[in-house]
């Protein structure tokens, strides 16, 4: 199983833009599609952004779309997530996420993250 671990988060102004990396360890990281989910206070955690094995593929929730770029360059293990426009509602702990058969839904991801603090002040 791959353990990941997110760093990049911190406080940004409304309109601003921040990266989060992830850095998959384990030999298999390749054969895992990466995504990153989000869960702001009271709320239940959200898919926001995926990309395939290879990164071939990449997806993304409405509302962060044109917004947000997923990245991944398997050579370095590492999973990026490049956040432009920021608004307050982007505020949440941000989580990476791997799942070896590409659903990225909550119950078929295989492992998480611990999370990373996104705040977004107005």
């Amino acid at each position: 199983q791959v353990q990941l671990v997110e760093s990049g988060g911190g406080l940004v102004q409304a309109g601003g833009s921040l990266r989060l990396s992830c850095a998959p360890s384990g030999r298999s990281f390749s054969s895992y599609a990466m995504g990153w989910f989000r869960q702001a206070p009271g709320k239940e955690r959200e898919f926001v952004a995926g990309i395939s094995w290879r990164g071939g593929s990449t997806y993304y929730s409405n509302s962060v779309k044109g917004r947000f770029t997923i990245s991944r360059d398997n050579a370095k293990n590492t999973v990026d997530l490049q956040m432009n426009s920021l608004e307050p509602e982007d505020t949440a702990v941000y989580y990476c996420a791997a799942d070896r058969d590409n659903h990225m839904k909550l119950v078929t991801v295989d492992s998480w993250g611990r999370g990373t603090q996104v705040t977004v002040s107005p």
